[in-house]
């Protein structure tokens, strides 16, 4: 129960001696009192005059009254208008304090308590081309909800669907073909999905040439854009691929094999991995087979020129092809045949996908081709709709090679951290490896965190310059709060001062209640993350907490203060903030360090 049920209940009671009648929690409304005002919780009594038949400072405070009468943990009240703030005593919160510092992982359910499976499907590469900053936010996302609804005590499987079939595989392949002169990562030097992206590149830059030529010779460009000779050699080549053509299928393998070994890279360096990874070449056949059915059922139709259909028309949606006139499949195939198989493969209670908000109605088709399949678990279908990231310059476009690469962001990250922190002196007596450990976690925080404080179906602006600061909204200003906590219990600890295993002090300032405050919201905030898969709710936390540490830390003593109660208590404080801002940036994938 969080602080906020637990008093809900209280005023439940409360209302039903005063008035003889109960209240659902609906009808109450309880929040933290605002800082100008005396108070820790605030209750809005409006709702409560018509049973009152009082004025609203009249109602509150004889709920207050009795609120102090009759539980111990509220020592005091006031009444602003038809606000009831109430304060709660000290004995609660030094019991507070004890119990969160008494329990292992404070703010997380036991591992696999809810007895739920979910699926969270994130990343979903093309081997056309390497990761980008897109992906990065995509990856950043998946991962960390993963983390967040363990956290409430599922049981995740972190999967991974890897794009290496279809037309735009072919571009890279036959761009190789003709262009590549045998180029490869071992003769060029080059990471494998940087080598494959560029022949990607190369292969629309030749392609508008071929459809500029045949404009100039007085050809549509519709028409152009089909007729072009590279774009009718790369549908051949699809069409070989489906029927296992032994040469093709070997420089498609040959191709992806160098892609795979770049992404593993890339992975590493980001600190994601997965449970499963599925092969869009390897769930496709299921996929058209799936369709086939429904076509035999009345499901789909069979056009004319051979290609199958779904109408969902009367749905207000529009038709969806689901087979080529070739044969040949497409997204919405391979998806229903992957959906399929995880079901089957698992027993899933929920599937999210962390797929970019453009392709909203592409899932919205899934899920409802796959009800009228008759599959009942088509309605614990989710797609986590997350918003674009470009950066300050405007756009990315694979196509174009205008995409900033997610390998030589991260390396700028690192540099970038490390002259900062160099500037700032921050590496002093450090050795190499130490202060390059240092720069490594400053760097990927900063990039996770400015990232991911960000509402996820938002839109968002990325810029590295801003993410890297050691004041404001950013993760190495958390990570610096926390290395400075970290300084502080280490000299306690080298002074041979313990850290009490439970305190007992009297007297708790007004700004220790509100660090209590805070650490007493986390397991509030780790299960709304969750509800609303939403990182950004465990980041801004994380930054809530460390803001409101560095204050108190600004404004009271630690190791210097006389009364040995009130240093441990502030020890414990301390320490309990800083296993929270740990748990809290773990969450979110990123590493905290205990010196900086």
């Amino acid at each position: 129960m969080n602080i906020e049920e637990y008093l809900l209940n209280i005023i439940s009671d409360t209302l039903q001696e005063l008035y003889g009648q109960s209240f659902n929690q609906k009808q109450m409304q309880v929040s933290k009192t605002k800082r100008e005002f005396e108070g820790d919780y605030t209750l809005v009594v409006f709702p409560f005059l018509r049973i009152s038949k009082k004025k609203p400072e009249d109602t509150a405070q004889e709920i207050g009254e009795l609120l102090v009468k009759k539980n111990s943990c509220v020592e005091d009240f006031n009444v602003i208008k038809g606000f009831l703030n109430f304060s709660l005593s000290r004995s609660f919160w030094r019991n507070t304090l004890n119990s969160i510092a008494s329990t292992h992982n404070f703010g997380f359910a036991k591992p696999n308590s809810s007895g739920k499976v979910k699926m969270v499907e994130f990343s979903s590469p093309n081997t056309n081309k390497p990761l980008h900053l897109g992906h990065i936010r995509n990856n950043l996302l998946g991962y960390s909800i993963s983390n967040i609804l363990e956290s409430n005590g599922h049981k995740v499987l972190k999967v991974n669907l890897v794009n290496d079939r279809g037309i735009h595989i072919c571009k890279s392949m036959i761009a190789w073909q003709k262009f590549g002169n045998g180029e490869t990562p071992q003769s060029s030097g080059k990471k494998g999905d940087h080598l494959v992206g560029e022949y990607y590149v190369i292969f629309d830059r030749e392609y508008k040439k071929q459809i500029q030529e045949l404009v100039d010779k007085g050809v549509t460009e519709d028409e152009a854009k089909v007729q072009a000779p590279l774009i009718v050699e790369a549908q051949e080549m699809l069409r070989k691929w489906e029927a296992k053509d032994p040469e093709v299928y070997a420089l498609w393998q040959k191709m992806n094999g160098w892609v795979y070994e770049g992404f593993d890279v890339t992975y590493k360096a980001l600190g994601i991995e997965f449970d499963k990874i599925y092969y869009e070449s390897e769930t496709y056949l299921l996929g058209k087979k799936i369709v086939m059915e429904g076509l035999e059922k009345g499901v789909f139709s069979k056009r004319e020129n051979g290609s199958v259909w779904a109408d969902l028309r009367d749905d207000g949606l529009d038709e969806k092809l689901l087979l080529r006139a070739d044969g040949t499949s497409v997204y919405m195939t391979q998806d229903i045949g992957t959906a399929n198989q995880r079901f089957s493969d698992y027993r899933l209670d929920d599937h999210i996908y962390v797929v970019g908000n453009e392709q909203e109605y592409h899932f919205q088709v899934l899920k409802l081709i796959l009800g009228k399949l008759g599959y009942d678990w088509s309605d614990h279908l989710y797609h986590l709709s997350y918003g674009m990231v470009q950066l300050p310059e405007g756009k990315m476009k694979s196509r174009e090679g205008t995409v900033v690469d997610a390998d030589d962001l991260v390396a700028e990250m690192i540099t970038t951290a490390k002259e900062m922190s160099v500037d700032l002196g921050k590496l002093e007596g450090y050795s190499d490896d130490e202060a390059n450990q240092i720069v490594r976690m400053v760097g990927l925080g900063a990039l996770k965190y400015f990232i991911l404080k960000v509402d996820p179906r938002k839109n968002m602006t990325f810029n590295p310059k801003e993410s890297i600061d050691f004041n404001g909204n950013t993760g190495p200003f958390i990570q610096y709060t926390h290395a400075r906590i970290k300084s502080v219990l280490r000299k306690a600890d080298e002074a041979g001062i313990a850290i009490p295993i439970k305190i007992e002090v009297d007297t708790i300032a007004q700004k220790e209640r509100d660090l209590i405050k805070l650490l007493l919201d986390f397991p509030a905030i780790v299960q709304q993350a969750g509800e609303q898969l939403s990182p950004a709710l465990v980041a801004n936390y994380a930054y809530e907490l460390a803001k409101e540490y560095n204050q108190f830390y600004h404004d009271f003593t630690i190791l210097n203060e006389e009364n040995e109660s009130i240093k441990g208590l502030r020890l414990m404080l301390s320490k309990e903030v800083a296993d929270a801002i740990c748990l809290s940036m773990g969450l979110l994938g990123i590493s905290v360090p205990d010196r900086m």
